[in-house]
């Protein structure tokens, strides 16, 4: 049970940083920054950039998985501090989609819960096959999400509600990928 426990939980983190590689790159624009204040020379610069460029690479991955997947889901980018996001920006664009996109697709997905009212969360394990999670809000109401492995699979449930199945192939195969 540890175990789909586990890939319950990798799931969910995997399903929330790989939708927001499009962003500002703060990290990658403070190690820049650093570079170009180091040295007032085009070569000394061209040099320590050779130099760092290990650095760069782990500060694009920490934007590209981490950072700007938080700017994508809050809208803000947690090292620049701006906003929009950069996947909200108006720009001209060549094909239009969110006239025919649900008003809910549109938006900055966790705004609300920013400014939400929730209070706590726990997560319970029902039995060798069943984990759930509540989510208490200030007001006393609760949320309840819940996984239920069935046969191959894993369905999940909001309030009650089918959300989606996952088979456990497939979760198997995400845990390798991320051990």
């Amino acid at each position: 049970m540890k175990k789909f426990a586990l890939k319950t939980v990798v799931v969910a983190v995997l399903a929330t940083t790989l939708t927001g590689c499009i962003g500002q790159m703060g990290v990658s624009k403070v190690v820049t920054k650093a570079n170009l204040s180091a040295v007032d020379n085009r070569y000394g610069r061209a040099g320590l950039y050779a130099l760092l460029s290990p650095v760069y690479g782990i500060a694009a991955a920490a934007d590209l998985f981490i950072f700007n997947s938080i700017e994508f889901w809050t809208g803000k980018n947690p090292i620049t501090g701006k906003s929009p996001a950069v996947a909200d920006m108006k720009v001209k664009t060549y094909i239009k989609l969110n006239p025919m996109l649900d008003r809910s697709l549109t938006t900055v997905p966790l705004a609300s819960v920013q400014q939400s009212d929730i209070e706590a969360a726990t997560f319970k394990q029902l039995d060798d096959n069943s984990l759930e999670m509540q989510v208490s809000h200030n007001n006393g109401t609760t949320t309840l999400l819940r996984g239920e492995k069935v046969g191959e699979s894993v369905k999940f449930y909001l309030d009650g509600n089918f959300i989606t199945a996952v088979t456990i192939a497939d979760l198997d195969q995400y845990a390798d990928l991320q051990a």
